[in-house]
């Protein structure tokens, strides 16, 4: 990222800094003012040095959950790898900062002459379940940040060329929509028909691709084909009723019982 964009990832990162640095701040002041009334017979400097630890610490590893964020921000696919990845974020967040500050806390009793009691194998679930509180704010603030300052030089107006993927066995053909002719229902398996003259298998029922080419612009014209209606050239009437459906060379039917394909067709 050049010097003075403001748009590169790692930008969200150094603008989310200062907010959390403030909040985390903010909260762990308010935590302090409640441990004064809560435990009024102990030195006040007590629990304002557990909360200053704790918020110096959280805001020191910060980077430990941007990091999570980056491979694998929430929304992301596969879930199983976003949630694992998270999770494993969380565990490294919460083990760093408990640790952390159960370090510097005992450090800072010591130089100050003040008994430290804290019982870091007692006190680590009650911890992590504030930490991952905290964690998962964390990771929702990132991702607003991200989408606020997504890099405006993206946009295009330009449309991305849509493609299908076809598995055709162990092979993927990441294939263009406008390059797919029509498919058809062939046993267990959809056979497309490409403009280069290919045509793959794929093992599917056509009736559950067709909800995901039905959007890309295909027609159902007969129980056992979909067809591409930009690609139609011409619509041949036959005798019984039914329609001939003309895709270049290639010829599909189209049963008199889909009407909605015939209107939709006839209107290009």
């Amino acid at each position: 990222m050049a010097k003075g964009e403001a748009t590169g990832p790692n930008d969200v990162f150094w603008r989310a800094l200062p907010l959390y640095a403030l909040a985390i701040i903010a909260l762990n002041t308010v935590n302090a003012f409640t441990a004064f009334q809560d435990r009024p017979f102990e030195p006040h400097v007590v629990p304002a040095i557990e909360q200053a630890t704790s918020a110096v610490c959280a805001i020191a590893l910060l980077w430990i959950g941007w990091i999570a964020f980056r491979i694998a921000p929430p929304g992301s696919r596969p879930l199983w790898r976003m949630l694992a990845v998270q999770g494993a974020g969380l565990l490294a967040f919460a083990a760093a900062h408990i640790t952390s500050f159960y370090l510097l806390r005992a450090l800072t009793f010591r130089l100050l002459d003040i008994p430290f009691d804290f019982d870091l194998a007692d006190r680590f679930v009650y911890e992590l379940r504030k930490d991952a509180l905290g964690y998962c704010i964390g990771a929702a603030g990132f991702w607003a940040l991200a989408k606020a300052y997504a890099p405006k030089s993206m946009s295009t107006n330009v449309p991305l060329p849509v493609t299908f993927d076809i598995r055709d066995g162990a092979r993927l053909l990441r294939t263009p929509v406008a390059d797919i002719l029509a498919a058809r229902s062939a046993g267990n398996y959809v056979e497309f028909m490409l403009a280069d003259g290919r045509k793959p298998l794929m093992r599917s029922a056509l009736s559950a691709l067709e909800g995901e080419l039905a959007p890309l612009g295909f027609v159902r014209t007969h129980r056992s084909w979909l067809v591409n209606a930009a690609r139609v050239t011409e619509l041949r009437p036959q005798k019984s009723g039914d329609y001939a459906v003309m895709l270049g060379a290639l010829e599909a039917p189209l049963s008199r019982r889909f009407p909605e394909a015939l209107a939709r067709l006839r209107k290009g």
